[in-house]
């Protein structure tokens, strides 16, 4: 193991510290990544926080057919490496298969399991076994102690650096609750919990051929949650996200973030003080 993978994963157990894992959800151009990158580096390093870069090189879970998917993932992984030498900071990609897992894994610090892609075993056990840390996202249609079969199948094919993370549970049509009870439910597993704060005012589906969203809840959710117990946040972000390719109604504007991270911090420091 690494010494960088290993202070990657003794940060997000760090109870001192706060991690955010933050981008834009898809890579749209390499100057953007380096422009978001660059910024929330800045913000995390001014307020304590351990950053970690997000973007994703393909969203295979998109409404409509016709819509942005991403540059796929040999020019993704391509800029997400380049991101990661420039600025010295982790990296983070979605990964769908276990093809894509293997690919990915040369490259990127954490390997992230989409919601619904969850319960996939393959897909699972080809993560772990790459070695690097794995994120695997609780699926809107689990429940949290549900999840513990998750953490069990992971553990079973090796799996040791795991982070769960909490992104809503399907309410109704188009829209999504959050209970913060799962963050303490599966902080039993022994793994560090993370809360996406932005999928999770997420209204899948609203837009007819997209998604909608309330961005302007995200920070609150996430407050909520640091109460809660959770050990970081994940939060997409965009200079506009009005003019986003992907998830811009749910996404916090790019510069809005550092009063968002200060208030996440303060109240990190009261939980735990």
């Amino acid at each position: 193991m690494s010494s960088g993978f290993t202070k990657t994963w003794k940060a997000f157990n760090d109870p001192r510290r706060l991690s955010l894992i933050a981008g834009p959800c898809v890579i749209e151009d390499e100057g953007l990544c380096r422009r978001i990158a660059r910024t929330l580096q800045k913000s995390c390093q001014s307020a304590g926080v351990n950053f970690i870069f997000k973007a994703s090189y393909d969203k295979a879970n998109r409404s409509s057919s016709e819509s942005f998917r991403g540059p796929g993932i040999a020019a993704g992984l391509e800029t997400l490496a380049r991101i990661r030498s420039e600025f010295g900071v982790p990296v983070l990609t979605d990964v769908h298969s276990v093809e894509e897992a293997v690919q990915a894994g040369e490259v990127v610090d954490v390997l992230q399991i989409p919601a619904f892609l969850c319960r996939q075993t393959d897909l699972i056990e080809a993560a772990v076994a790459t070695g690097k840390i794995v994120n695997v996202k609780k699926g809107q249609f689990l429940s949290p102690l549900e999840m513990e079969q998750v953490v069990r199948k992971a553990a079973r094919s090796g799996g040791r650096q795991l982070l769960l993370t909490e992104r809503g549970t399907t309410f109704g049509y188009n829209n999504l609750v959050v209970d913060m009870r799962s963050i303490a439910i599966m902080k039993q597993f022994g793994f560090p919990v993370i809360f996406d704060a932005t999928h999770s005012v997420q209204l899948p589906g609203a837009g007819g051929d997209r998604s909608g969203g309330q961005r302007e809840y995200a920070p609150v959710l996430a407050r909520s949650a640091v109460a809660a117990g959770a050990d970081g946040v994940f939060i997409e972000t965009h200079p506009d996200p009005d003019k986003a390719m992907s998830d811009g109604p749910n996404m916090i504007p790019l510069r809005q973030m550092p009063r968002v991270l200060e208030g996440l911090v303060r109240v990190h420091e009261a939980v735990r003080r």
